[in-house]
């Protein structure tokens, strides 16, 4: 009787992953630029980095790649320099994008509930291609991937559960309509990450 041997992981060129996570940066910076546009915010540090950003009214990049500094050790040691580097130039990339958006695209006004909806698939499909391209935005999503990795724990799940905390913790920042559309977005942003990124799922390196 024969068997069939599993198939070989086939491991991402320089190129790919160059085009792949300049890709998935300008979907993430233009749904972090609706969900400000808009008021709203999202979970994960680039949540923590908006709502920091809007109190202090402060530029989105630079509070963004603070926030997520303490999480770099945790994915040098447990994910590898490949991993960190990669992730350390996605959060640059997107926190430039993001800042900068503005100069190109003048929305005059988005309904939240689209901003909500529409910039957390654009995020989570962005999230996407960094996960398959073995990168991150930081911050949760490194423990999430962590998690993954070493328990078999849904990134996704993880990831959702974490948003949601921290998105229904701003109740007292933003308004309940405001706080819906913005819990809206989490739910759309990990649906993507949990209906598409599981375990064994995917076998590019």
């Amino acid at each position: 009787m024969s068997s069939l041997a599993p198939p070989i992981a086939a491991r991402h060129s320089l190129i790919e992953d160059l085009a792949a996570l300049l890709t998935g940066a300008c979907l993430v910076s233009f749904g972090i630029f609706l969900l400000r546009e808009a008021g709203l915010l999202t979970g994960g540090t680039a949540g923590l980095a908006l709502l920091l950003a809007q109190l202090g009214h402060w530029p989105f990049g630079p509070v963004f790649l603070l926030v997520n500094l303490p999480f770099f050790y945790l994915a040098w040691r447990k994910m590898g320099p490949a991993f960190t580097l990669r992730t350390l130039l996605s959060i640059l990339v997107v926190s430039l994008l993001t800042d900068n958006l503005g100069t190109v695209v003048q929305l005059s006004q988005v309904a939240p509930a689209f901003a909500g909806l529409i910039g957390g698939l654009l995020m989570g499909v962005g999230l996407l291609i960094f996960f398959r391209h073995r990168a991150s935005l930081g911050g949760f999503n490194i423990f999430a991937l962590y998690l993954q990795e070493r328990y078999q724990l849904r990134a996704g799940l993880v990831q959702m559960a974490l948003d949601c905390t921290i998105v229904v913790a701003s109740f007292f920042v933003i308004s309940p309509w405001l706080l819906a559309c913005s819990v809206l977005g989490a739910l759309a942003l990990n649906f993507i990450l949990a209906a598409n990124h599981k375990p064994g799922r995917y076998q590019g390196a």
